[in-house]
């Protein structure tokens, strides 16, 4: 199979789609954000990279709080309005049921997974700023655990593709990690 150069550009085609919660003049805002990743074991920390002329920013700073809210399938066309619009002109929070956990940043009931962090650090980059938050409180619908852990299946949730800009519902599964490869030879 021969590799033909493309544009530099390129993302890591599948990113997981949430809504990210944040105090803003003293009211909830959530906008749609797909560039966001866990990145430590222990603590738990989130990463979350945010544009910086985006609404939400100043808020996020001030509280030192954030939330990250995970949509099923079902929330897709309100999570997509999330990001069309900004909180400087639109009241978002009015589109959920809205709740708050440790750190005072807002979830979404909605949300069949919310995530409750606290903001350890900022990374300035050339046009986003990089959000590291630590996973201070996680809640989930008790009809999208099994075994007392998120089931993927039940959580629904979905994924952005860029440059096509696309939605994907979650496909199926593959195999357990840390153990599919066990009869792999080098």
């Amino acid at each position: 199979m021969s590799k033909v150069k493309i544009d530099n550009n390129a993302f890591t085609y599948f990113m997981p789609m949430a809504l990210v919660g944040a105090m803003v003049d003293n009211r909830p805002n959530f906008l749609a954000v797909a560039w966001l990743t866990r990145v430590n074991y222990k603590p738990p920390l989130m990463a979350v990279a945010l544009g910086k002329t985006h609404f939400t920013n100043p808020g996020l700073r001030a509280t030192k709080a954030f939330s990250v809210n995970i949509p099923g399938v079902d929330l897709a066309e309100k999570t997509d309005y999330c990001g069309l619009v900004s909180g400087k002109k639109v009241d978002k929070s009015k589109l959920f049921t809205v709740f708050t956990g440790e750190t005072g940043a807002p979830m979404i009931e909605e949300c069949r997974l919310c995530l409750d962090c606290r903001l350890i650090q900022t990374v300035d980059l050339p046009a986003d700023e990089l959000f590291i938050g630590e996973i201070v409180g996680a809640y989930a619908d008790e009809t999208c655990l099994t075994d007392g852990k998120p089931d993927v299946k039940k959580i629904d949730p979905f994924t952005l593709t860029m440059p096509d800009n696309g939605y994907w519902r979650v496909g199926e599964y593959v195999g357990k990690a840390w153990s599919l490869g066990k009869n792999a030879k080098a």
